[in-house]
């Protein structure tokens, strides 16, 4: 259901080549959602950090939205980068998981060759 990697490398590290693999790969970061910071903004205790980034490879999201504009509701790509003990983790949910919810079996591909790239762009950032 997810892809997760781990890494040893400091969590500003693991950031910076996240971002940098992403956009090597096309995939455009959208947006940053640094949780911890928005929790505690808001008085609430959050030990952790975490991170939530947007992504999106513009031509693969174009094919899934001419398909079904309903799709919408699950784009941009969220990947996670939290840290977790000494590991700095980056993780993410299946795109063809997520796919399934949506019944669109002429996205299959589409779907697959998105999760083997963010695989690729998770991993080039745990190095």
């Amino acid at each position: 259901m997810f892809i997760t990697v781990r890494s040893r490398k400091s969590l500003g590290d693991v950031r910076q080549r996240f971002e940098e693999a992403a956009a090597d790969r096309k995939f455009g970061v959208q947006g940053v959602h640094n949780i911890t910071a928005n929790l505690q903004s808001k008085g609430l205790s959050f030990d952790r950090r975490l991170y939530v980034y947007e992504v999106c490879n513009p031509g693969s999201a174009k094919k899934v939205l001419d398909t079904n504009i309903r799709i919408a509701t699950a784009l941009p790509c969220r990947v996670s980068i939290y840290t977790d003990g000494k590991d700095v983790v980056l993780e993410t949910l299946k795109p063809t998981v997520m796919l399934k919810m949506f019944n669109e079996p002429t996205l299959e591909d589409t779907a697959r060759e998105v999760e083997t790239v963010i695989g690729e762009i998770l991993k080039e950032a745990a190095k």
